[in-house]
This record gives structure tokens, C-alpha cells and sequence, in this order.
């Protein structure tokens, strides 16, 4: 008998309009129902722990669906679950219910969880307030207001604070505290460093990540302007002019089929990585004549949808019943925070803000449009957040240097220290302490300076900056030991290649292994790859050699070539086709990783290398003629301080 285990309970929705959006979300909701608490108020969806309390986790998965079910009943569209959520919000803010959430204090997850609440009586009013008790508005707005006289992280944080205060403020209640609410954006404004990006906290923070746009403070000052716009006209135009600039760059972290760069921390959110384009149609409602080229309200409409019919057709993505797994294309612990409840994942409901657009809305009338061709083949240096994004040949990913978290979290190294992160091929995270197969070690220099024990790589980047447009930083992995890096994006004459130079200084021996990207490691049978004969052969398999490693499957190519440089010696590598332990990419739980392995003596070694990468087409299996430009090889170029 065969089974087909490559669908999800939402496959089939083409996702092309409205009504197919809202298909999908009342799918998404329809699915929490049998692990929703009597009253409503706590939505349990798993047993694994959070550094938080497992009354927050429950609330967490009441509250961000939330998201979406807001922006359904604020766009006229009916839902019939809707009254569980009316009676969790009445429940969950009853001190005397056995469904109570409990008062905040300092630093609270329940503040987090706050932002979709405030947003939804800001826009939703009529069909959830509207619709409680007196007793029971009075114990949820009681609850809300309870954290504006909480401490709070300097971060991102602070904008669930306003939109709290924002719904209070829309119902007209009492506890609406506008100058705590003010104190908040006027400090907010300060995390702006231009070019319409923000970062994560206040001076000396190096994160600028999906917190900067769609998971936070983009998507936050984009709804704010529009529901503010009359109390606060200044400050509203201001965060539109912010989005029209912050757009033009965030178009280069999304390619022609819909997937976004993963990068930074929370990816199990998923398709919130787009929620972005939902929340500037929103904004920009009244404002069409202030939209920026390449940008239209089709193109606006594609960007979204094809991220989120991406994320529906992911069969990990979701458990047999329709809810949501942690992960990101498939169930993963691996590369989660420690924050990350089993409610988690459905911060991707802020994607839905499109559906509070009526039907008649430019956005759902105005036929979808495919990826701006003006962007196709391009390479662009985006100043602040020290990436280079590319998307030639077909291959759409970023080189990183200069951003770290601000904080511990698990695999923050992998998250934000990689030099690279591609759109097809994702990134990989340590699932252990020891060997190179457990490391993840994809698009980094690894080093080792106890014989292979153990491996360091790349967290803090210190003096990051584009020069030429080659972006160039220093290492310090140990006392005694630094690494000057400099990462130099493809060109037109050879568009499927990047080249990394190291200079490495040590009192000490030291081994290395750079990582190419990591793709899918099974054949057409679904059994490991096997060692092809040639370099050249175009067969699904892997190849190793001196100086040089390749991996090919369904999924397209990836390679690695040690490359001289001019004027230096450098060390030899060999190529090794590492099978990387299962469940370390975040894309392929089953990888191969093209890596070059090298054994430096003490004191200066350049190293480079030219890394190769093609992904298949949306619905090709493999890719074919390739072997000629793999064929090329590159030439080191001159850049400052080579």
C-alpha cells in the first residue's frame, strides 16, 4: 500500500484569495478546539517546558491566534468559534476562575502575550467587547492596565505595552494610561538607526533580525500609524516614512517562490516572517499614492501569499490534527529558545492582518504579481544591518558578519554568527558538543585547538563594515587566536559563486573546517547520497577531493573549492562531504554538508575559498547543466587588506 506523507490538512487550498486566507485561518483556529480548556481561556496544545510557567504557555496559545482572529472579524468575515475566545478573555482575567492567568509581575510572558489582546480590542471591538459583561470588561481591562506599572526588557517588549494601552484606549476605558503609553514610543523611538531599521534595544545592541520587522516593531509601527493616525498624526507619518524605506531593503530577504532568509532567532514563528507586507497594505490603506516603486499592491499581495502557501504545503510544519509544530520546516527542538511553548508558532497568525481588508480593498481586487523583476539578479549591500543580500542565479541568501544577540539564548552562534543563510538551503544548529557531524557547521569557519575535541565558531564579530562592497570583520575565538574575515558576494560573470578570504593569527596549532551550504543528503531512492566518480557528473550524489567538496540531490547543488591567493601562501584543505547528524537544518532534517578540513601551524595562515550553491526550481526535481559553471574557478580579488 503507499502512503502519501508529503501533504498537510491544508495542501489543497490554492491560497489565492480571500476566501481561500480565510479557509485557511478558521482552519488553523478549527484545529485548537479540542485542546481549549472549558472556559475558554487556555488553549494546551503539549507537554514540553518554557522558562516560563505553563499557565503563560497556556495563554500564550490562546492569545496568538488572536492575531488572526481579530483581523477576520475586523474585515466583516464570521467566524463561529469566535464566542471561545470571548469567554477565555472573560475567564482568563477572573481572579475567582479556575481559569485565571494570574496577575503580572516584572518581566512577565503575560506582557508578550498582552499585544494581541490590545490589538484585537482596538479592531475588533464590536464583536469581543461589545459582547462581554460588564463584570467581565472590567476584569480584562483591570488585568490589561495591570502592566503598566511593571517593569519591562529594553526591548521590543515595550510595544506590547502600548498596544495595550492602544485597546484600552480604543474602548474607552478608565485604565488607559496615556502618558505611561507615550513615555513608551517616545523610548521606543530611540532603538531607530535610520534607513527606516530599528534595532532590538538600545545603543550597543547588534541585532537587527526579524524583531526589527515582521515579528515586532515594523509590523507594530505600521499597525500603530494606522489606528493612531488621529491622535498622533506626527509620529504616524513618521513610521510609514520608515516603512517605505525599510521596504525596499526587506524585498532582498525574499525569493521568486515565496521563502524568506532564515535568520536570527525565532523561526519556529514561520510564515510571521512576511507579516511585514500584510501590515503596510494595512498601514498604507489611505496612502496608495505614497507606496514606493517596485512596490504595488500586487506585488505587496504576492509577497505575502506566496510566503504563506509556502508555509501551508510544509508537511512537518504541522501535526496530523492541523495545529502547528515547533520547528520550522519540520518538528525541531534543536534549533528552539527556551521561550518557545508549544503556542509558540502561532505568532505567524499576524500574517492574517491582510484579511482585515475588506474585499473590495486593492489588495484582494488587484491581480497578484510575481517577485519585482527590477530585483531579480541582483546584489545589494544593506548598510545597517551589515548583510549583503543576492539573488543571482536564482539563489537568494544573505553574508553576515556584525550582528550578535544582546543575550544568551540557545544556538545564538548558529542564529546570528554564520556567514551566510540562504532562502532554499536555511541554516544548521549544533544538536551536540563534540564531533564535526554535530556541530551544524554549515557556512561557517569551525576551529579546533585541542586535535578535533571540540570546535569553535563565529558568536561575536567585532569591527563589521562593508568596504567596496565586500563586507569585512575580525574574530577572537580564544585568547591569542584572531580571524580577519571577508566575505565577497557572487558576480554577474560568475552568479551561482561567493568567496570567503580568512586570515587567521594563532600562538597556537589549530585545525579548521569550513562549511559550504548543507542540503538535503538522500538520492532518488531516499537513501544517503553515494560517492560519485567524477567531479563533473551531474548524478544525484558527493564528491571529494583536494581542495574541493560537492553534494547534488532533488534539492540543487552546493559545493566548495579552496581557492590561492595573490601574494600569500596559503594552507592546504582537503574536501570532505560531511553527512551532518539528523535534525541540524532547519529545512532538510536528513543533510549533507560540502566541507574543506585543514591543520594550520602557529602563526599567520590565509585560507580561501569559493563556495557554489543552486537550488532546484518550485516543483523540479534536481537541476541539470550545471557542471559547466561548476567547472569555473575563481580568482581571489583584490579587496582592502587582502
Amino acid at each position: 500500500m503507499s502512503h502519501n506523507f508529503t501533504t498537510t490538512p491544508y495542501s489543497s487550498n490554492p491560497l489565492k484569495t480571500r476566501s481561500d486566507v480565510t479557509l485557511f485561518l478558521t482552519g488553523l483556529l478549527d484545529a485548537l478546539a479540542p485542546h481549549t480548556s472549558p472556559g475558554g481561556a487556555r488553549i494546551h496544545l503539549g507537554h514540553t517546558a518554557t522558562h516560563y510557567d505553563d499557565i503563560a504557555a497556556q495563554l500564550e496559545g490562546f492569545s496568538r491566534p488572536i492575531w488572526g482572529l481579530a483581523s477576520l472579524l475586523s474585515g466583516g468575515i464570521t467566524y463561529d468559534g469566535a464566542q471561545r475566545w470571548v469567554d477565555g478573555l472573560g475567564n482568563g482575567t477572573d481572579p475567582s476562575s479556575d481559569e485565571f492567568w494570574g496577575n503580572m509581575r516584572d518581566k512577565d510572558q503575560r506582557m508578550v502575550e498582552c499585544s494581541a489582546i490590545g490589538f484585537a480590542l482596538a479592531v475588533a471591538k464590536e464583536k469581543l467587547w461589545d459582547g462581554m459583561s460588564v463584570e467581565r470588561r472590567e476584569g480584562l481591562e483591570k488585568w490589561l492596565g495591570g502592566m503598566n506599572d511593571k517593569a519591562m526588557p529594553n526591548t521590543n517588549w515595550l510595544w506590547f505595552r502600548v498596544f495595550a494601552n492602544m485597546g484600552l484606549h480604543k474602548v474607552g476605558s478608565s485604565l488607559y494610561n496615556a502618558k505611561r503609553m507615550l513615555a513608551d514610543l517616545d523610548h521606543l523611538d530611540t532603538f531607530y538607526i535610520g534607513g527606516g531599521w530599528s534595532r532590538d534595544g538600545p545603543p550597543g545592541v547588534l541585532q537587527l533580525d526579524y524583531y526589527s520587522s515582521s515579528f515586532a516593531i515594523q509590523f507594530a509601527q505600521l499597525t500603530y500609524s494606522r489606528l493612531m493616525q488621529s491622535e498622533d498624526p506626527a509620529r504616524c507619518a513618521e513610521y510609514r516614512n520608515r516603512a517605505k524605506n525599510f521596504a525596499l531593503d526587506f524585498l532582498h530577504y525574499f525569493d521568486s517562490e515565496g521563502r524568506a532568509v532564515p535568520f536570527g532567532r525565532s523561526m519556529t514563528y514561520r510564515f510571521a516572517m512576511s507579516s511585514f507586507w500584510s501590515a503596510f497594505a494595512f498601514a498604507f490603506t489611505e496612502y496608495e499614492s505614497e507606496i514606493p516603486a517596485p512596490l504595488t499592491w500586487g506585488v505587496l499581495k504576492g509577497l505575502q501569499l506566496r510566503n504563506i502557501r509556502y508555509w501551508a504545503r510544509q508537511p512537518g510544519a504541522y501535526n496530523p490534527d492541523g495545529t502547528l509544530t515547533i520547528g520550522y520546516n519540520y518538528p525541531n527542538h534543536a534549533m528552539t529558545e527556551n521561550y518557545n511553548s508549544p503556542g509558540s508558532p502561532y505568532w505567524c497568525c499576524k500574517s492574517f492582518l491582510c484579511l482585515s481588508l475588506p474585499e473590495t480593498h486593492p489588495f484582494w481586487t488587484t491581480e497578484e504579481e510575481p517577485y519585482p523583476s527590477s530585483l531579480l539578479n541582483t546584489v545589494k549591500p544593506l548598510t545597517f544591518p551589515l548583510h549583503i543580500a543576492t539573488n543571482l542565479g536564482g539563489h537568494t541568501y544573505i553574508l553576515s558578519s556584525g550582528q550578535q544577540c544582546s543575550y544568551h539564548i540557545k544556538q545564538s552562534a548558529a542564529k546570528y554568527g554564520k556567514l551566510a543563510y540562504s532562502a532554499a538551503f536555511g541554516y544548521s544548529v549544533p544538536v551536540g558538543s563534540g564531533s564535526l557531524e554535530e556541530l551544524g557547521g554549515d557556512s561557517t569557519l569551525a576551529l579546533s585547538d585541542d586535535s578535533g575535541e571540540t570546535w569553535k565558531v563565529r558568536r561575536e564579530t567585532r569591527n563589521a563594515r562593508i568596504e567596496g562592497g565586500v563586507l569585512r570583520s575580525m574574530w577572537f575565538p580564544w585568547k591569542g587566536v584572531e580571524v580577519e574575515t571577508w566575505l565577497v558576494p557572487p558576480t554577474p560573470e560568475a552568479p551561482l559563486w561567493h568567496i570567503r578570504i580568512h586570515r587567521i593569527k594563532s600562538d597556537r596549532p589549530l585545525r579548521s573546517a569550513e562549511g559550504g551550504w548543507a542540503i538535503y543528503g538522500q538520492g532518488a531512492d531516499e537513501r544517503a547520497l553515494e560517492l560519485l566518480p567524477s567531479s563533473f557528473s551531474e548524478e544525484y550524489g558527493t564528491w571529494e577531493g583536494e581542495g574541493e567538496a560537492r553534494a547534488s540531490s532533488r534539492v540543487g547543488i552546493s559545493g566548495i573549492i579552496s581557492l590561492p591567493i595573490h601574494s600569500h601562501s596559503i594552507s592546504s584543505r582537503t574536501g570532505k562531504a560531511i553527512r551532518t547528524d539528523a535534525n541540524s537544518n532547519l529545512v532538510w532534517a536528513r543533510a549533507v554538508l560540502p566541507t574543506l578540513m585543514g591543520e594550520h601551524e602557529p602563526g599567520e595562515v590565509w585560507v580561501a575559498c569559493a563556495v557554489f550553491g543552486l537550488p532546484a526550481k518550485e516543483g523540479e526535481q534536481g537541476v541539470k547543466g550545471w557542471s559547466g559553471e561548476w567547472g569555473r574557478r575563481l580568482v581571489v580579488p583584490k579587496a582592502e587588506g587582502v
